[in-house]
């Protein structure tokens, strides 16, 4: 069984058990994170696929370790011109260890009931309707183009 779940902004294909490591998150290590977004899961070939999330599936995980990802050099450079430039960064990363692709007690929303318009608004409504609609000044019109001037043919020379 697996599942792809959208963690921090990146999607990843996880299973049970499996070590990730994914952008930094805003929990202590040894916590246990809940990942609601869940855009598939295969049970044996069960697909289900989300609209954009598979309601009522998370993903559970524990907060194993934070730490610095692989240094990552960016080289600029112009050829002939004597411009070079080098960057470089080291991504936070955080350490999960997937314990559970299962669904999860989502609590049910209750049916939302149609409001029905106040009479107050109906009035309202209606005034707006009855005043005329402010106009539009007259759009510009674009000047209409000169047609080039003639050039004079060359004088002809008698020799």
């Amino acid at each position: 069984m697996y599942a792809i779940v959208e963690i921090a902004g990146h999607q990843y294909k996880v299973e049970k058990d499996q070590q990730v490591f994914v952008n930094r998150l805003d929990a202590e290590e040894g916590k246990k994170v809940k990942f609601d977004r869940v855009l598939l899961v295969d049970k044996g070939g069960d697909v289900t696929v989300g609209a954009p999330a598979v309601d009522g599936m998370a993903v559970h995980a524990v907060v194993e370790r934070h730490l610095k990802g692989d240094k990552v050099l960016v080289f600029k450079k112009k050829r002939r011109k004597g411009y070079q430039k080098l960057n470089g960064f080291r991504a936070s990363l955080t350490e999960i260890k997937i314990t559970d692709i299962k669904k999860s007690a989502a609590k049910k929303a209750a049916p939302k009931k149609e409001a029905e318009p106040k009479a107050e608004a109906a009035p309202k409504k209606e005034a707006a309707a009855k005043k005329p609609a402010a106009k539009k000044p007259a759009a510009k019109k674009p000047a209409a183009k000169k047609p080039a001037a003639k050039k004079a043919a060359p004088k002809k020379t008698e020799e």
